[in-house]
């Protein structure tokens, strides 16, 4: 299989194109070259935002593209219409996220749900930095360049090792420090996230297979909850942190921010819905799978150590966690 990778560096892209590796495929790797491609594959660097920055694709057949961009939807347009244009690829996969839906999402919402207005011609600076939006848009240029060939993957919540966002991170970070850590409650709300290596898979397969349309892929709501992540991460860093569990009315009164303060976290209601609840079973009947969140938290605290504990942050994106005064007065607050 010849797979072209849109972006393979970092995180999602990363980890699809080193598990295609592994599968014995020929990988192709796109990009800007500001970091290093994985070993053994083909590298055409470009930058899909300036004049002439797809002028490394005009050459190159393959099998099937899988595309990670979040920028201005204009850049998946240009490419995927070059590519199509060529006859250079038989099948377009687009990373894109449960973010596309229109809120108020309900509980239970699946692929059918009403998304945000965009454009796959948007190339202006506002839209790139409307992640919704720019997401949606670049599901319209992949969808109108390929047609019944083009996949959109909406992932939900991405963790797991290689993480550049700072979510899992900050937690496996702070838990090894010890001593008492304020944890968001209550201990049994579910999860529902998946694990980037999973995602990584999925994503093969359903190229592979020539799967076609939108696919939540993210794990079943529940698949673990906060209490068996926050002590999973206390049990893998061995730092003797001390898990004090605090109401959604102290986190609240404590002024902690939910999901950038209390990464993964937020508390029942509409925003919780639709990110922890959303329907997945049509990429269930489709062969995902979700590993245990205790590898999913080990891997990710051994690839930190790896790095020295000092995780990467994708650039422009806001430091997540809790400020130490915000983390006093929130562990000063009744617990539940």
């Amino acid at each position: 299989m010849r797979l072209l990778m849109l972006g393979g560096t970092e995180f999602v892209g990363r980890a699809v194109a080193e598990a295609a590796l592994e599968r014995g495929w020929r990988v192709s790797v796109f990009h800007r070259g500001r970091h290093e491609a994985p070993r053994g594959v083909t590298v055409l660097h470009g930058d899909r935002s300036e004049p002439d920055g797809l002028s490394a694709l005009a050459r190159g057949e393959w099998d099937a593209v899988v595309d990670t961009w979040s920028g201005a939807p204009s850049a998946v347009r240009d490419a995927a219409r070059l590519l199509k244009d060529r006859g250079a690829a038989e099948h377009y996969t687009y990373i894109s996220s449960r973010s596309v839906y229109a809120g108020p999402v309900k509980a239970g919402a699946d692929e059918t749900a009403p998304v945000v207005e965009a454009s796959a011609d948007d190339d202006a600076d506002d839209v790139a930095s409307d992640y919704a939006r720019a997401k949606r848009g670049g599901e319209l240029g992949a969808a109108a360049a390929f047609g019944d060939r083009a996949l959109l993957v909406r992932a939900g919540l991405i963790i797991g090792p290689g993480e550049n966002i700072g979510r899992l991170p900050w937690w496996l970070l702070r838990t090894a420090r010890g001593g008492a850590v304020p944890a968001p409650g209550p201990r049994g709300l579910p999860l529902q996230y998946i694990d980037v290596r999973d995602l990584a898979e999925w994503v093969l397969d359903a190229t592979g297979r020539g799967l076609r349309g939108a696919f939540n892929a993210v794990s079943p709501p529940g698949h673990s909850t906060m209490g068996e992540l926050l002590e999973a991460c206390a049990d893998v860093t061995g730092g003797g942190a001390e898990l004090h569990w605090k109401s959604p009315e102290s986190v609240r009164a404590a002024g902690a921010e939910p999901w950038t303060g209390l990464p993964v976290w937020l508390p029942p209601g509409p925003d919780y819905d639709h990110l922890h609840q959303g329907d997945v079973s049509r990429a269930l009947a489709e062969g995902l799978s979700c590993r245990p969140v205790s590898e999913t938290v080990a891997d990710t605290w051994a690839w930190l150590q790896q790095l020295g504990g000092k995780a990467p942050l994708r650039p422009g994106r806001p430091r997540a966690g809790l400020e130490p005064e915000t983390e006093a007065k929130l562990l000063a607050m009744p617990g539940m």
